[in-house]
């Protein structure tokens, strides 16, 4: 049985996004907490996640919860700073917002793709505007999609599939 409780959490904007917790029968999910992405020893407990946001209320609800997941999580602020830190410490996902300032989301994938060091790396493309950028993103090559607001529940698998689709 899948239960789901949610809450708003309204940012300084104005912004509105669901955060919950989850009961899920989903193995993938076995509950939110510091274990909730492990199925069995398949995945490693402390996978590395980069998340590159320009705004700060959203950066955090994602280091929140992914760190409250049990992931490490590390952070950028635009696309110029996701690939310089990804090509430092290359992470294991990268979530990255496609409207950033100085280099959007679009042109950080196309960087992290290019580059042989970082060409391998799981994307994760995180947007608000999940009705038009869902299709194109997968068409590009984005590994996956979260649309903003995003449900914990679905942060959580999309993740947790494309770290597990790593692990031999």
């Amino acid at each position: 049985m899948s239960q789901n409780s949610y809450y708003r959490n309204a940012a300084a904007s104005g912004l509105g996004l669901i955060f919950g917790t989850e009961t899920s029968d989903n193995p993938t999910l076995r509950r939110f907490g510091t274990d909730c992405f492990a199925r069995g020893d398949r995945l490693k407990q402390m996978a590395t996640i980069l998340i590159a946001e320009d705004y700060d209320d959203n950066r955090e609800l994602l280091r929140l919860v992914l760190s409250a997941a049990g992931y490490d999580v590390r952070e950028a602020r635009n696309g110029h700073e996701c690939v310089r830190v990804a090509r430092e410490s290359p992470p294991d996902l990268v979530m990255v917002d496609l409207s950033m300032p100085e280099l959007d989301g679009w042109g950080a994938f196309q960087a992290l793709k290019s580059d042989p060091l970082t060409a391998a790396i799981p994307c994760v493309a995180v947007t608000a505007q999940a009705d038009t950028a869902r299709q194109r993103v997968l068409q590009l090559g984005f590994d996956g999609f979260v649309g903003k607001p995003f449900k914990t529940d679905d942060l959580l698998s999309t993740v947790a599939k494309l770290i597990a689709k790593q692990i031999p």
